[in-house]
């Protein structure tokens, strides 16, 4: 890897670890404080609606502002929005500063990602954009492992002011290396084209590439019906453990640790070998359905554990897959905008797979909910792949 891309994966490594001590910190210190987990809970969903539902409009900005100068102003955002939390809460000390401080760093943290999806075709031109995406995933795996593991440390030795000061200094570091990678980039990025279209117009662009260009659509429904599954077994996972299985919080925390190593693996591998992308993603899909069932009918915690990393890592190589087959149906004029409307609706289910969740009444019905929803994955795949079949033109004569 050259030191141009070492620096643009180090800035990204430095603000991604920044947002995992913030995700971390927030229920905790809201739990702690209030002694109530449907408050730690609500606190949660405050925290991270916002980073889902403003993307649209980080997409619309991505294709209208240069993606290096919102990457810089997220970054310093960040800093910026943490400092102030952290200041106000000297003055009046109540959790709610550590819940605003993430929830608006999230949506910055939102707009940040969208900026680095619309420049890395551009930087990596030259390279396999489907290994360019299991580096960039992997960087967001080890951050994923880390950042909780470093802000419990820190929060065990100290407290969760000096954790949210960690993230300031984290998101001061990846400007740091952004700034120095901007001095040695010899990449030409193409400027956005100067528009005076309303703000909110690009969103029917969005919305009509969406429903029309070719394949899109379809990936759409495919990510949807997997993340079904993904969101059901992490919003279980803690149940299965503690309450089915009746094992100790620690077997919780090393399921966390084998799923994100599992998906660090399986990006690595991509990385290192030629799968064509058509194969990555039906590897993936596939074998997310197999960790499904193989979740649902689980008589015991090792073969859970084997279920739940089936779907966290391959869940890892699907991502792959889809972002590179966005990437190379939509145009690159609308990519930005195009791609926040695409996200929106694929972790839409997520919640939806929460609420679903809800449904079981105890641990031991879990199984049946995740095993009904690999079922409508395996549907969505059929119904998927016959109409693609139905569509091709047959061969005469």
């Amino acid at each position: 890897m050259t030191l141009n891309a070492r620096l643009f994966f180090a800035s990204m490594f430095s603000a991604r670890l920044g947002d995992q001590f913030l995700l971390f910190i927030v229920p905790l210190v809201v739990y702690q404080t209030t002694q109530s987990v449907a408050l730690s809970g609500l606190a949660y969903a405050v925290e991270t609606l916002p980073r889902t539902l403003c993307f649209p409009f980080c997409g619309i900005l991505s294709d209208r502002v240069s993606p290096i100068r919102l990457i810089r102003m997220t970054q310093l955002g960040r800093a910026v929005i943490a400092t102030a939390g952290l200041v106000c809460f000297a003055f009046y000390p109540n959790p709610v500063w550590v819940v605003m401080i993430s929830a608006l760093c999230g949506v910055l943290a939102s707009q940040g990602f969208m900026a680095r999806e619309v420049m890395l075709p551009q930087i990596f031109a030259t390279a396999r954009f489907d290994r360019v995406q299991s580096l960039a995933q992997t960087v967001d795996q080890c951050c994923i492992i880390i950042g909780p593991l470093a802000a419990a440390t820190l929060f065990g030795l100290t407290n969760w002011q000096v954790v949210v000061g960690g993230a300031v200094v984290l998101f001061l570091l990846g400007e740091a290396a952004m700034m120095v990678w901007r001095r040695i980039n010899t990449v030409e990025l193409i400027e956005p084209e100067v528009t005076t279209t309303p703000f909110m117009a690009p969103l029917r662009v969005a919305f009509h590439h969406v429903m029309y260009l070719p394949g899109l659509k379809r990936l759409v429904i495919l990510t949807a019906a997997i993340n079904l599954v993904f969101g059901a077994t992490l919003a279980t996972s803690a149940a299965m453990v503690t309450g089915l299985f009746d094992l100790p919080g620690n077997y919780y925390a090393l399921l966390q640790t084998l799923g994100a190593l599992a998906t660090v693996a399986v990006l690595l591998i991509i990385a290192a070998t030629n799968m064509g992308i058509g194969r990555i993603g039906a590897i993936g899909y596939v074998m997310v359905i197999v960790g499904g069932i193989i979740t649902a009918f689980s008589p015991n915690y090792w073969v859970y554990a084997l279920g739940f990393v089936l779907i966290l890592g391959f869940d890892g190589m699907y991502a792959v897959y889809i972002r590179t087959a966005r990437q190379r149906i939509i145009p690159a004029r609308d990519l930005g905008k195009t791609t926040g409307v695409v996200i929106l609706f694929n972790n839409l289910s997520l919640p939806l797979s929460g609420l679903i969740v809800g449904l079981a009444a105890s641990p031991a019905q879990t199984g049946w909910v995740i095993l009904g929803l690999s079922a409508l994955m395996i549907v969505a795949g059929l119904t998927v792949t016959v109409g693609i079949w139905a569509r091709k033109p047959v061969a005469t004569a």
